[in-house]
């Protein structure tokens, strides 16, 4: 188990990293050597995502057997038991080394995992290990065609059977669903007034007979998204989430541990990846370095990411302190779209058409699939106007929106 004390924590961390992982090779940080593509959702032969996913398991399990893989779970439910400093640092470190790509473990780790100790049965709690060692995925099933922003309108269907439950219905959008082997389901329990009420959780094993997975390209051509389809498909009572017809809680909740996943320390929207490379392309001779109007927006997307890392900071304090994520964490989510798209607009300006067509020219092509990805991460998550609504209504306390 690792140490409690800092330093010898700090310590430990290098060794484990030297011994199971080589440095970085800070190529990518230097103009035309190294890999220079950009996309969080790029185009991926089947056979190399499969060796993708397996590469990233074995690594999380060496992580966690010695000791890294949860480092500030609790030691009952088989964390480290050590504070949000101590996985500050690890992460820091970790990111100076070459690993495995863990992104299939974000949604996994991020949401699924902290719900399902939360509100889970014993017999859900049992599987957090597992998941955070690797040897099992998640996805988030919430939502529907018509209930995306407003996923309180879902139309899944969860009716009671003795001590099952039968669903039907349809979710899209589903990250990861094609590696998962659980899924956090929301579906409607109970007609009522009030469509926030009459939900309900789940716990869903992905292999259960009726669970059909299909995947959808996007513009980028990857295929990192599914639709899953529900025919009649059987779910023990034990593995539903907190209270039947409560289910809005449970979906609120994961969902603020889904915004705060940008304030921990994740560049889960590649700010700091996509700014690093524009500022290396700024540096080149005639590539609008010296331009006034350039620096000055390069600049405020500059002064936007440090605002996001130090508020981030300020949120992993509050969770360390035992303050549960809250409607305020949906700012980082605006905030990383919005830095994002200053940057992508800014790099478009600068490359103009060389962006659209792969002549070779390093460091130009690859801003078109993060061109096209930007329009998605303004969804995803929930849509920028979503996440104002939330903070002028839940945090300013300004009056709701008129509804027609």
């Amino acid at each position: 188990m690792p140490s409690v004390n800092l330093t010898t924590f700090e310590q430990e961390c290098r060794a484990f990293l030297e011994a199971n992982a080589r440095p970085l090779n800070r190529g990518t940080t230097q103009w035309g050597a190294g890999d220079d593509s950009l996309s969080a959702y790029a185009a991926i032969e089947p056979a190399a995502d499969l060796a993708r996913v397996q590469a990233a398991k074995r690594w999380k399990g060496l992580e966690f057997d010695a000791g890294f893989g949860w480092l500030s779970g609790p030691t009952s439910a088989g964390g480290a038991g050590l504070s949000a400093e101590h996985e500050r640092l690890y992460l820091s470190m970790r990111s100076e080394y070459e690993t495995a790509d863990l992104d299939v473990f974000v949604i996994s780790l991020g949401m699924v995992a902290s719900t399902f100790q939360t509100f889970g049965a014993p017999e859900v709690q049992a599987l957090v290990p597992q998941l955070h060692r690797g040897d099992l995925i998640g996805c988030q099933l919430f939502s529907e065609p018509g209930a995306g922003s407003d996923l309180a309108s879902l139309t899944t269907k969860a009716e009671r059977d003795g001590d099952e439950w039968v669903i039907t219905g349809q979710k899209v959008w589903t990250s990861v669903a094609h590696h998962s082997d659980w899924g956090l389901l929301l579906a409607r329990s109970e007609s009522k007034p009030s469509k926030h009420d009459g939900l309900t959780a789940f716990a869903l094993d992905m292999r259960t007979p009726g669970v059909e997975v299909r995947p959808l390209e996007m513009m980028t051509r990857g295929r990192e998204f599914n639709e899953v389809f529900f025919d009649n498909v059987r779910i023990s009572d034990s593995r539903r989430l907190g209270e039947a017809g409560k289910g809005w809680r449970t979906a609120i909740a994961t969902l603020m541990n889904e915004r705060a996943l940008g304030a921990a320390g994740n560049d889960l929207f590649g700010v700091e990846r996509c700014l690093e490379r524009l500022r290396l392309t700024l540096q080149q001779p005639g590539m609008g370095g010296d331009d006034p109007v350039i620096r000055q927006q390069f600049a405020r997307a500059y002064s936007m990411a440090q605002m996001i890392r130090y508020q981030a900071m300020a949120a992993d304090a509050r969770r360390e302190a035992g303050l549960p994520a809250g409607p305020a964490e949906s700012v980082f989510k605006l905030a990383n779209t919005n830095t994002l798209r200053q940057i992508v607009d800014l790099a478009g300006a600068i490359w103009g058409p060389r962006v659209i067509a792969d002549t070779g020219e390093w460091g130009a092509y690859s801003w078109a699939d993060m061109i096209l990805t930007m329009p998605g991460m303004r969804i995803a998550g929930g849509t920028d106007e979503v996440m104002r609504n939330i903070l002028s209504e839940r945090v300013l306390g300004m009056p709701k929106e008129p509804v027609a």
